[in-house]
């Protein structure tokens, strides 16, 4: 007869587990004997081997009684579910590792592929990584918010990439930001230029329809967005001014400012 020290160790596990395999139920917990300890027969350690076994094989606990008392047909239906389970746990596991993976580019992290693309094009068109932040946590919150939208927002941001106005305003940008660092004079002439490119561009996009049909309609999100970009840089705030005077309203949606 065995101690449980003795069992433990025969079957190759602790003496907690034993008492956790009591507690589960999967191992009967023998009466003590005349001296006050509990004796474990051969039974109990061929018991408690294959508990053990199954437990190592992946098999929860919860279902390891069910496949001690199984027959044949019933052990293989039962092994044949937890392999299936435990195929999908390793495919969540690999992707979770890709994902982690990806994390280390920074611009992965919470956005989607077409998003950190276009990222890429910014920084190629000489857009600074000061300029790139504030782009990238307002498309985080606009992926949140509208992640079908994203594809569509995307190959048209891509598109105006082309257009030389719009890498003339991300100059701007880089511009104006390096400059109000500075206090330089030369801030408010480049908000005034950017603010009548953008005055053009929207323009531009009203006479075709396209301003409305790109832009999501949800004004709370909208005046998120909104805080958002006012909070980013003080810039923001004296461009939105600008644009009002020339008859636009809003940021995240911009829209023609009623008379």
């Amino acid at each position: 007869m065995l101690t449980i020290s003795q069992l433990a160790a025969y079957a190759g596990v602790t003496v907690r587990a034993v008492r956790h395999y009591h507690a589960k139920g999967l191992i009967a917990e023998p009466e003590r004997d005349h001296s006050g300890y509990r004796r474990y027969d051969a039974a109990a350690l061929v018991e408690l081997i294959k508990i053990r076994t199954l437990a190592e094989a992946g098999v929860p606990l919860a279902r390891v009684r069910e496949l001690l008392h199984a027959d044949q047909e019933q052990l293989a239906a039962a092994v044949e579910d937890i392999d299936r389970r435990l195929r999908a746990e390793i495919r969540e596991r690999h992707s979770h590792r890709r994902r982690i993976a990806q994390l280390v580019a920074g611009d992965s992290l919470a956005l989607p592929p077409d998003v950190v693309v276009y990222l890429d094009l910014l920084r190629q068109r000489g857009a600074t990584e000061a300029m790139i932040a504030p782009e990238r946590n307002a498309w985080i919150l606009m992926a949140a918010r509208w992640p079908d939208l994203i594809p569509a927002m995307m190959a048209d941001k891509i598109a105006q990439l082309e257009d030389r106005r719009v890498a003339r305003l991300y100059e701007l940008f880089g511009q104006i930001a390096a400059e109000w660092d500075a206090s330089s004079d030369d801030v408010e002439t480049h908000l005034k230029e950017a603010a009548d490119l953008l005055h053009t561009l929207l323009q531009a996009a009203d006479s075709t329809g396209h301003l409305d049909s790109a832009q999501p309609a949800d004004t709370s999100y909208n005046d998120l967005m909104d805080s958002f970009a006012d909070n980013a840089h003080p810039a923001v705030a004296r461009l939105r001014e600008l644009l009002y005077e020339r008859g636009w309203t809003g940021w995240t949606r911009v829209e023609k400012r009623a008379p």
